[in-house]
């Protein structure tokens, strides 16, 4: 009975190329993984001397040779917050029209197009849209709402796509459920497709946080200054028509325009602009799988 029931030579085959794949697999994932975490650690051990409550809160101080970062993380809340604040309800709103709405015609193929284009643009290209839209054209000056907006066009395409796919993994006999019952098309997206699909466009937020914190070219072009005088803890330093300081272009000055700076300086500044991506990031991804577990579906 039990020789009726043993491997066969093609199952043992079967069981070793699984075992092998899965071996391939884990070693392509742990090359992945270990890099990073090889590099987030290669920076936090340079940084360490300097990392710190004082330094953050502290304010950049002989010719920024010394002292913390207070403006320019200020200035990259601003930056990245006003931008989410412009480009979030946009993209949001376009994908539920370009889902929901457009018929499948040579406009709708134009605008997917348009997207797909606007999201392969570097940011040097956006960096001079902007410079030229929004500080000349628009007549807004160097300043944090120039450079917000930059960003905000820069990051539209990612919310619009990760937004459209949200809304397309909604199953459409929810929608035809709520058309049976008399309810319009606007009230079927804003109770049933909405709600079933946020935690697919918190995904595309957290992808823009990520880049918009990150990006040094655009903020150059139209916001962001090389040192700005702010109070130490002061938690409204700028106002929408000034410019700021932010630490991806803090970063950039450290690294490349101050001599004699301590070494941990700029080592320190890169871990709190990592670790701000991650705490922004977690936070999303946490709100994200709390709204996936309330799906019934």
């Amino acid at each position: 009975m039990a020789g009726r029931f043993a491997k066969t030579p093609h199952g043992l085959r079967k069981e070793r190329t699984e075992a092998l794949a899965k071996a391939v697999f884990g070693l392509m994932a742990s090359a992945m993984i270990l890099p990073l975490l090889l590099i987030v650690g290669y920076l936090v051990v340079l940084a360490w001397p300097a990392l710190g409550w004082e330094f953050l809160v502290d304010v950049p101080k002989n010719g920024m040779r010394d002292g913390g970062i207070w403006p320019a993380f200020v200035g990259t809340l601003y930056l990245v917050g006003i931008s989410l604040v412009v480009s979030t309800p946009i993209g949001v709103l376009a994908a539920i029209y370009l889902n929901e709405y457009a018929k499948d015609g040579w406009f709708n193929r134009l605008v997917n197009l348009a997207v797909i284009n606007l999201a392969g643009v570097p940011s040097i290209v956006h960096a001079l849209f902007g410079l030229g839209a929004f500080v000349y054209a628009a007549k807004f000056g160097y300043s944090i709402l120039s450079a917000s907006l930059t960003l905000a066009i820069m990051t539209l395409p990612v919310i619009i796509a990760s937004t459209r796919e949200a809304l397309a993994s909604v199953p459409m006999a929810f929608r035809e459920a709520c058309w049976n019952v008399g309810a319009t098309r606007w009230q079927t997206i804003r109770t049933v497709v909405l709600p079933n699909s946020i935690s697919g466009i918190l995904t595309g937020v957290i992808l823009q946080v990520s880049r918009a914190a990150g990006e040094t070219a655009p903020i150059m072009f139209t916001g962001a200054v090389f040192f700005k005088a702010v109070e130490r803890g002061d938690l409204f330093p700028y106002g929408l028509g000034e410019q700021c300081m932010a630490l991806s272009m803090h970063l950039y000055t450290l690294a490349t325009q101050v001599p004699n700076v301590k070494e941990a300086l700029p080592y320190a500044t890169a871990v709190v602009l990592l670790a701000t991506v991650l705490l922004v990031n977690a936070t999303s991804i946490a709100v994200r799988i709390w709204l996936r577990g309330r799906k019934k579906w």
